[in-house]
């Protein structure tokens, strides 16, 4: 790197114009699903539940930055920002979410299971902890067969307790397994901190108990979590092991949409709602002459219209057949030979 470049955000000079633009149109495209998402399931055009990613937008974007369709990505419940970060369509995602048969899991997995395999989206999970395992699998298979893939693992701070994910850093890191676990800290699993559940400071520092670099970093900094994200992914391809990595951030909304926020105080998310990472990332682009306003700005537009399109698509698509509730959830029957 060039003595110029050192004061240059990470972003700035390892992407180029097109990349970046490209890092904050997701960024508002999930911004504004879930806030489409949120004003659907109070419309009761949704139903169960769902778990919004509003204010984490940065985190998604900035670790798939480093990936390409071939690397793969486990997700959680809160799990929306990945798959557009991963490439997933908001007209399939809106199907899935309204049990749609055009969906991405053919309106049976919802709001949580959403898998896009094609873009290396191995899907979310509402089993706490649930990806980190199936995360591992896939960086084994990936090192057995030689294909150079990567897998990256989101899960929250809450998860850090889980016994899958010591049993799945322990194996990564014996194995040298190529994947970057990404713990999104947004300081509550469900409605407890992790300053009441976690012994360690930082969940960046339980990685030294396995043999694995460790770090903090500021979730709401798209380059920030790129270039901790991207020496992760450098380091796997390479055969060197495991990372873990922690991006600080919060989610505005509660848990769920069943949460009522009474364990958090108003002033302290109104101070994290001034950290938008959003406008952040745009007043960067716009510094650094990638971007003007006036085209930020027609960003803006163009997502919104692309997100009340993929609404109506969605509202427009065939619900599935009841009688065929089983098809593709159970693998088909094997036919036995016919008898000589």
């Amino acid at each position: 790197m060039s003595d110029a470049a050192v004061n240059i955000p990470f972003a700035i000079h390892t992407y180029t114009p097109e990349v970046l633009r490209e890092a904050l149109r997701k960024m508002i495209l999930i911004r504004r699903f879930e806030e489409g998402a949120e004003d659907a399931y109070t419309r009761g055009l949704i139903h169960g539940t769902m778990h919004l990613s509003i204010g984490q937008e940065a985190s998604a974007v900035g670790a798939c930055l480093p990936l390409s369709d071939e690397d793969k990505i486990t997700s959680t419940h809160r799990g929306h920002g990945h798959c557009i970060a991963k490439g997933a369509e908001p007209t399939k995602m809106f199907a899935e979410f309204f049990g749609k048969e055009t969906g991405y899991c053919k309106g049976r997995g919802g709001s949580m299971h959403i898998a896009d395999v094609a873009k290396g989206n191995l899907g979310a999970n509402g089993i706490v902890g649930g990806g980190l395992p199936i995360a591992v699998g896939a960086a084994l298979s990936a090192k057995r067969l030689g294909t150079g893939g990567v897998v990256t693992c989101f899960f929250g701070d809450g998860a850090n307790n889980e016994g899958a994910f010591h049993e799945a850093l322990n194996m990564a890191a014996v194995w040298k397994l190529p994947v970057v676990f990404v713990c999104e800290n947004n300081k509550y699993g469900m409605s407890v901190s992790t300053e009441r559940s976690t012994a360690a400071a930082q969940v960046a520092d339980r990685a030294v108990a396995y043999g694995m670099p460790g770090e903090a970093v500021d979730g709401n900094d798209v380059s920030a979590v790129a270039e901790a994200c991207n020496a992760a992914v450098e380091r796997a391809r390479a055969g060197e092991g495991p990372s873990l990595i922690e991006t600080m951030t919060y989610r505005w909304r509660g848990h769920s949409k069943s949460d009522r926020n009474r364990y958090r105080t108003k002033d302290e998310i109104e101070s994290w709602v001034a950290r938008d990472p959003i406008p952040r990332f745009a007043a960067l682009l716009v510094e650094h002459g990638v971007m003007t306003e006036a085209e930020v700005a027609a960003l803006e537009i163009d997502v919104a219209e692309e997100i009340a399109t993929a609404i109506d698509y969605a509202r427009q698509s065939p619900d599935p057949n009841p009688l065929e509730a089983t098809r593709d959830v159970y693998t088909p029957a094997a036919v036995a030979p016919e008898a000589a």
